[in-house]
């Protein structure tokens, strides 16, 4: 009797009760196929880290006793893709039963269910024991209906008991501090270096380009400097609340030049491959903050992205999808600039959020949504190509939590379920939250004529092409109000400048 056990690459839950006791009539099945490095071109670093800690899992697995079959993505035997290789090695190990871990994409999902089927044995499919909130009742509850963050959010500080006074009422008295969490970076404090020791996967390189893998961004393979073990993982954790946190409140809106991490944690990746669980990630903040070494402000901000915002986008993601995947309310349609692959465009703001993207495959949450993002919902984007751009780009996205931070927070395609308003913004707001604007070629303070920066016209342009959508927003009767106090020439100029614009995105 030989059960096979799919675990995935995103599955690296040392602590799941699968691996309490090696049982020696289970077999660990992992494989690096390019079904899943191929179906949208993928950063570099990303197909690097997730091989490095697959392969360092599967050994720890196999010291620690169990049986694996690992297929590396130049094996002989490898078919490429999960269903295949599933059927060859039922075969091969003459196995009885077939049970997975949920996938929490739900592209890999409805392959697996097939492959499942396709195999013919009795089959079981189990909790990834990582998440705050069951799959299924989460995705029946935001069928029904989405609340917003905010109200999700406080449920969950009450139901997981994080941060709360005797008798129920929020520590420091108030839920949410995000008021507090927008100050500008004056340059001082300098955030601490990267938390990770490098390490070398030039073999590991050789293997993914010899298999003909392709990839963007630079591979940094000689000195990859990303968690690849849960040991790792949770050095960067301690870096992280012990040097890191104190200053996270104050500036997680801030964005500076030479600073990529600034004084965010860059945890998700090892969160999303679940080498860190998210319980353990809020107790360390809340600790930090119960012995007094960071304020309520940077410890609430901090816990709102993971016992909040994290668990709430899941459940937005699988009570809507496969529908999710189509959602274009605002009928976007452009093209994404080339440059959005090579960072190669004169704003400076884009230009740096880009390249440090390309280097680093990484960005924090104010410069993706903000810059990146911000410009392609006032250019209008298709959403299915800044999807792909987002997916691919960014080490930690998966498409669970991916999707619903383009498709909803960003791009306002969903038509308002995961945000009460477009995050749009023009030059102003980039301006106030970072120093990109003192060394660009454009003016951020123009609104059209010789080098006016392009958020400027493109964002008035957003709102008069929408104003069906957002006109009666109350959110947005503010801007709406100053479009209408202008001159009539100023806003024909300005919207003919939005225009040429967009007439040549690929050359700005």
């Amino acid at each position: 009797m030989t059960t096979l056990r799919l675990l995935l690459g995103d599955q690296l839950n040392a602590a799941h009760s699968w691996f309490r006791t090696p049982d020696p009539q289970v077999i660990v099945v992992m494989m690096e196929v390019r079904s899943e490095t191929d179906y949208v071109i993928h950063h570099a670093q990303k197909v690097l880290a997730i091989f490095a800690a697959m392969r360092a899992f599967a050994a720890a697995l196999q010291a620690a006793g169990h049986s694996v079959h690992y297929l590396r993505i130049n094996d002989p035997a490898n078919r490429q893709d999960f269903r295949a290789n599933l059927q060859w090695l039922s075969q091969k190990h003459d196995a009885t039963r077939f049970e997975r871990i949920e996938a929490d994409e739900w592209r890999v999902d409805r392959v697996l269910e097939d492959a499942a089927l396709d195999l013919g044995l009795p089959t079981g499919v189990v909790d990834a024991e990582h998440f705050l909130c069951v799959r299924n009742e989460l995705a029946a509850f935001f069928s029904e209906r989405v609340p917003r963050m905010e109200y999700f959010y406080r449920e969950m500080r009450r139901h997981h008991r994080v941060l709360l006074e005797v008798g129920g009422k929020p520590v420091g008295g108030r839920w949410n501090f995000d008021a507090d969490n927008r100050a500008r970076w004056p340059g001082d404090p300098l955030a601490p270096d990267w938390p990770w020791q490098p390490a070398d996967l030039s073999e590991l390189w050789d293997e993914i380009r010899e298999a003909g893998v392709r990839t963007m961004g630079e591979p940094n393979a000689a000195a990859l400097a990303w968690p690849l073990s849960r040991a790792q993982a949770r050095v960067g954790l301690a870096a992280f609340v012990n040097r890191v946190l104190p200053h996270f409140g104050r500036f997680q809106d801030a964005m500076g030049r030479g600073q990529p991490l600034l004084f965010h944690s860059a945890l998700s990746f090892a969160l999303n491959t679940k080498m860190l669980h998210p319980l353990e990630v809020i107790d360390a903040a809340v600790s930090a903050y119960e012995t007094g070494r960071v304020e309520i402000a940077a410890c609430e901000g901090f816990v709102r992205q993971i016992l909040g915002w994290r668990e709430f986008v899941r459940g937005v993601y699988w009570a809507r999808m496969p529908g999710y995947a189509r959602s274009n309310a605002l009928a976007a349609d452009r093209p994404l600039p080339r440059w959005y692959w090579t960072g190669e465009t004169d704003m400076a703001c884009l230009r740096h959020a880009i390249g440090q993207s390309l280097q680093l495959a990484y960005a924090h949450h104010i410069q993706r949504l903000m810059v990146t993002g911000n410009f392609a919902l006032l250019a209008g984007c298709d959403p299915d190509e800044i999807d792909a751009w987002y997916l691919g780009i960014y080490i930690d996205a998966f498409e669970w939590v991916e999707m619903p931070n383009t498709r909803g927070m960003s791009q306002f395609a969903d038509g308002g379920l995961v945000a009460s308003k477009p995050y749009a913004a023009s030059a102003s707001y980039i301006g106030r939250q970072s120093d990109y604007c003192k060394s660009c070629r454009y003016d951020a303070g123009k609104r059209h004529g010789d080098g006016a920066c392009p958020f400027n016209s493109l964002y008035w342009d957003f709102l008069l092409r929408h104003e069906a959508e957002f006109g009666a927003n109350p959110r947005m009767a503010m801007p709406y109000k100053a479009w209408r106090r202008m001159s009539e020439s100023e806003r024909e100029a300005t919207r003919a400048e939005a225009r040429e614009y967009l007439s040549r995105l690929d050359a700005l």
